[in-house]
């Protein structure tokens, strides 16, 4: 632990105790030294002032160039983000197209992994069969797979009723912003995987200091706004947040800005409070710099739910989906003696 850092937590629970915010805690650090110690009489006249006001302008040097490395950082991200966000449109497009384009004879729609595998020996016995009795036709294989499509289809009956139900579940919720949070009447929040940023703007004629608003959070709740005035949030958190890593600050005078840091960090919020309305979570846009930020394992789940997701909003197959389709093309490749031209796979 640094010097500078040595201090932060007898500090930080000063500065909790000051409703007052950091004039508060001034009046108290040099009433102390008032009281307590000669800092104002011993060094001559003027030397407690002078000394004052070196410290204040190297840490005020020193937190300046930190808030303007920390916009600029975020300017980047959110360039960056848009920069990809365009390319997977481009990207999505490019898809599309290629599958409008398609024109193979034989269509290929989705079969269960033992279905696909019970196809193939099937396929496999015919084709013996065939090969032992000279002239031997291979329609009976389009009756199996009629066969088959007649078995599958309460199987897809199903599916589109859990679709539609799906659907249901996510009409009416609002689409995600472009930080992945929603844009609210009397404020603005986004996040990432680990934390949640909340923007209120104050609405006020005058410059707003920490004495003049109140901010209270807790594991499960938020409550902030203008002192003497309603709340401008208050409401339960949908899950639980870090106290500790949790913090607020006053930005222009004019814009409250409460960092949330998550408890469960693989977790998308779909609002801040449970009283407002939800994002659709299933819309979220991740940036892939955070993606980094995860184990092998998780990241790779991720990354799938993520492709999973797109396709189907392109009408497109998923990568489950597309497994199985390639296990058939590979078995028609394998046996081109066969003819599939008037067969459907379902």
């Amino acid at each position: 632990m640094s010097r500078e850092e040595k201090f932060d937590g007898m500090l930080m629970a000063m500065a909790q105790q000051h409703e007052g915010g950091v004039q508060d805690l001034l009046d108290t650090i040099f009433n102390f030294l008032a009281r307590k110690t000669d800092f104002y009489t011993g060094g001559g006249e003027g030397a407690a002032e002078k000394l004052v006001n070196s410290k204040f302008k190297k840490h005020q040097a020193t937190a300046i160039a930190k808030h303007n490395k920390e916009k600029a950082e975020r300017a980047k991200q959110e360039q960056k983000r848009q920069e990809n966000v365009e390319k997977k449109r481009k990207e999505e497009q490019e898809a599309a197209k290629m599958m409008l384009d398609d024109d193979s004879p034989c269509k290929i729609e989705e079969v269960t992994d033992e279905m696909a595998d019970k196809l193939e020996e099937e396929w496999t016995n015919k084709s013996e069969s065939s090969a032992s009795v000279p002239g031997t036709s291979s329609s009976p294989v389009n009756g199996q797979t009629e066969a088959a499509a007649e078995k599958k289809k309460p199987e897809e009956a199903k599916t589109k009723e859990d679709d539609d139900e799906e659907d249901e579940v996510e009409k009416g919720k609002l689409k995600p912003n472009s930080g992945n949070g929603a844009d609210m009447p009397n404020y603005r929040w986004t996040q990432t995987l680990q934390e949640v940023e909340v923007r209120v703007p104050l609405k006020v004629s005058f410059v707003a200091r920490p004495k003049d608003v109140k901010v209270v959070i807790t594991k499960k709740h938020l409550t902030c706004g203008i002192k003497g005035h309603p709340p401008i949030i208050d409401g339960d958190f949908p899950h639980e947040v870090k106290l500790e890593d949790s913090t607020w600050v006053i930005e222009d005078g004019k814009t409250l800005l409460i960092n949330l840091e998550k408890v469960n960090k693989m977790q998308w919020w779909s609002h801040i409070v449970t009283s407002d309305p939800e994002i659709s979570t299933k819309k979220v846009n991740p940036e892939p710099s955070k993606l980094s930020d995860l184990d092998g394992e998780t990241r790779g789940l991720v990354e799938k739910m993520m492709y999973d997701q797109r396709q189907k909003e392109l009408g497109l197959p998923t990568s489950d989906e597309q497994k199985k389709q390639d296990v058939i093309k590979k078995f028609m490749q394998q046996h081109p003696e066969m003819d599939f031209s008037k067969c459907k796979f379902n």
